[in-house]
């Protein structure tokens, strides 16, 4: 009796999943949507690429793939579907050894409830560069909801379809953001590390404040090159923070950081450019050579930043020069992954702390 109480049920249990299994979804490609945190919205041929590269030159052939992944990127849109499936086609994918693999090349998903954004689902595919449908998210409630998808961190796409149950409706939403202040920085602007896209830093900005974060996050590669300003010169947006001084050494940072700012300062007349600290690292704990290597970056930013202000002339030139430190250890010193970069808690200290200053920084010009 028992034996055959478990076969009808497992029979049951296969039947029903055979059923969910079967569900049919109609693709509607991301970018007919509403693309948000795109540098260059219009510009790149590839919707998901952050910097067309057959435009800007001077990139090395890591920096190419660097900017062609959509580190930053999200689409919004509303839909009353039950389930949601993601179908991608990848170009370049990244096997970061520090950063969870749903972070570099799968989905993170928000739902707004409240007026706030709350998590609902992340996923992700195989390894392989085929499309590869996968559901991200089921069994919702079929009332419409509106959508905040996170793009993969360290992975070039061709093509990301969400696929909404047959019968269900998915339109775009409006940016859920305002404004357009773009970011530059190392592999902490990027998002290395953390467990889901939505995680990096400059997204969880945008979410705390409502104000949009345009990434340019080159993970090891940040290092206040010409042609990386190339393409800040040409960038629309209303403000620009910079995450600079973390891969540059000291003497670099002497060498490269005054030609940087005044270019932009011409590109970007009146428009405040924020220069944050690098972050302490972890591994400069017990290390000497560290210890002297990372408090010389330091030094050698703040100097100059200071400097630059010295003067009645330095005051007036760089008027919409800012500096501002972030914060991204706790009294613990136990929010570090490899010592170098933090975890996800690291990574919220780091959003939190320089949200009061650039606020502060945003509202002399009317940005809120």
């Amino acid at each position: 009796m028992k034996k055959t109480l478990f076969v009808v049920l497992f029979v049951a249990a296969w039947i029903v999943s055979s059923a969910a299994s079967k569900v049919e979804y109609v693709y509607t490609e991301a970018s007919d949507l509403t693309l948000v945190g795109k540098l260059m919205p219009g510009k790149t041929a590839n919707p998901y690429h952050r910097v067309d590269t057959t435009l800007y030159k001077g990139f090395t052939k890591r920096e190419n793939q660097l900017v062609r992944m959509t580190s930053g990127m999200a689409c919004a849109f509303k839909t009353d579907t039950r389930s949601i499936s993601i179908l991608t086609s990848y170009g370049h994918m990244d096997d970061p050894v520090n950063t969870n693999i749903i972070s570099a090349r799968g989905y993170d998903l928000y739902v707004r409830e409240g007026g706030k954004w709350k998590w609902a689902a992340s996923g992700v595919t195989g390894r392989s560069k085929l499309a590869e449908p996968f559901t991200l998210i089921s069994n919702m409630d079929g009332s419409e909801h509106e959508f905040l998808l996170y793009f993969p961190l360290y992975s070039e796409e061709y093509s990301i379809k969400i696929g909404v149950e047959k019968g269900s409706a998915i339109k775009a939403a409006g940016n859920p953001f305002r404004h357009r202040i773009a970011i530059w920085g190392s592999s902490y602007t990027h998002g290395s590390s953390t467990t889901r896209a939505g995680m990096a830093y400059p997204a969880q900005f945008s979410r705390a404040t409502g104000l949009q974060m345009l990434s340019l996050g080159c993970s090891g590669r940040c290092l206040l090159q010409d042609y990386y300003c190339d393409v800040l010169v040409d960038v629309d947006a209303d403000a620009f923070v910079f995450d600079a001084f973390s891969n540059p050494q000291a003497d670099m940072i002497r060498e490269r950081l005054l030609p940087f700012i005044d270019r932009m300062v011409a590109a970007h007349p009146g428009k405040p450019l924020i220069f944050q600290q690098t972050i302490y690292r972890e591994k400069r704990n017990f290390n000497v050579a560290e210890e002297k290597k990372e408090q010389a970056k330091m030094d050698m930013a703040e100097s100059i930043l200071k400097e630059l202000k010295a003067s009645p002339e330095g005051r007036k030139k760089y008027k919409d020069v800012y500096y501002i430190k972030p914060e991204a250890c706790p009294a613990s010193h136990e929010a570090s992954v490899d010592g170098v970069h933090p975890d996800n808690y690291g990574y919220t200290l780091w959003a939190r702390s320089v949200e009061k200053p650039i606020l502060r920084i945003l509202r002399k010009y009317g940005i809120r």
